[in-house]
């Protein structure tokens, strides 16, 4: 591992994550210093951000993206000048034009990438990550795409944080945390109609008049929902629900959510076989291929307590030994030695 080093952390405020992040770091006896590139501090700012960048970009595609992309990296470029850095970790990135990349070369920083999400999602391309490199990604198909391109790369999957407090939320239903997406409608509907109590936790699932306007969609499934919620408050539902469901869809990397179950001692319904790769299918996890697979996991788990108990100990017990975020900054640390 790296001896202690000045570090600044850039990340978007998505969740909050850069606290987790940088808790990673300092476990490692780094002295970190964070800067949100896309923060917007009061009441009046995140307002204007939505009126006026979501506001043009829907209204003509691109022009708010063009001004949160100067404001992002103006205001990176500055935390760069403050804080003079000997390391230099970002999160996503792709908001940040070529000027902080060149002033990170100016001040001779080491740096990595760290993408949470796949490539064709953001608007990085091969060409630019040769030269802001190296990357780690979530993804293991990018990081072949990278690898094979030239690009100094690694796989370092999502992590948890066990500093993460949270309050047990008890509940009788299949949770569903996250974004609305078709496929996970589908899944989510048909448990419902299978006699599976089921609720969704999103402002994009939220029947209240205010999500629908703040998500520029009107219609919502009829399911039972709730708005979205912190990370606390989300960590406590998973803990206490009687499941939760992990539905990712159109991506081949693992979502911080599958960590973050597991990690808070949840009864986990994933859809990817290939979880395998981090956590022992059957025994501290339970993936499934169909809506079916899950209503009979539902009808096992309240069949046998105990059998659903060990894997939620067992999950848990995985992750604090496997997947925190000191144990991601050390295979981040990899990359800029």
């Amino acid at each position: 591992m790296s001896s202690g080093r000045r570090v600044l952390l850039v990340s978007p405020v998505f969740h909050e994550y850069w606290r987790s992040i940088a808790r990673g770091f300092e476990a490692n006896g780094h002295d970190v210093v964070v800067h949100c590139y896309d923060e917007h501090s009061d009441p009046l700012t995140r307002l204007r951000n939505k009126v006026v960048f979501e506001g043009l970009d829907h209204l003509r595609a691109g022009s708010g993206t063009a001004r949160f992309v100067r404001a992002a990296t103006a205001g990176a470029r500055a935390a760069l000048g403050r804080t003079r850095p000997e390391v230099v970790v970002v999160v996503k990135g792709d908001l940040l034009a070529d000027a902080f990349w060149d002033d990170v070369d100016r001040l001779g920083s080491d740096r990595v990438l760290w993408l949470y999400d796949e490539l064709r999602r953001t608007r990085h391309d091969l060409a630019r990550l040769a030269e802001i490199g190296p990357v780690a990604s979530y993804s293991p198909l990018d990081v072949a795409t990278l690898t094979e391109a030239g690009i100094r790369a690694r796989h370092v999957p999502l992590a948890f944080d066990p500093a993460f407090a949270h309050a047990r939320i008890p509940s009788d239903d299949v949770l569903f945390i996250g974004a609305r997406y078709p496929g996970r409608t589908e899944v989510l509907c048909e448990l419902q109609r299978r006699g599976v109590a089921v609720r969704a936790v999103g402002n994009d699932w939220s029947h209240r008049t205010r999500d629908r306007v703040r998500t520029w969609s009107w219609h919502r499934p009829d399911l039972p929902a709730a708005p979205s919620v912190s990370r606390g408050i989300g960590a406590g539902m998973m803990a206490g629900a009687f499941a939760t469901l992990n539905v990712h869809g159109d991506q081949d990397g693992f979502t911080m959510r599958t960590f973050e179950a597991c990690g808070v001692g949840a009864l986990q319904f994933v859809d990817r076989a290939d979880v395998s790769m981090h956590y022992t299918p059957g025994v501290e996890i339970l993936p499934f291929a169909s809506v079916g697979e899950i209503a009979e996991l539902v009808e096992r788990a309240r069949r046998e307590p105990l059998w659903a108990a060990r894997i939620r100990a067992a999950g848990r017990a995985r992750t604090l030994a496997r997947h925190t975020f000191a144990q991601r900054a050390r295979e981040l640390e990899e990359l800029w030695d």
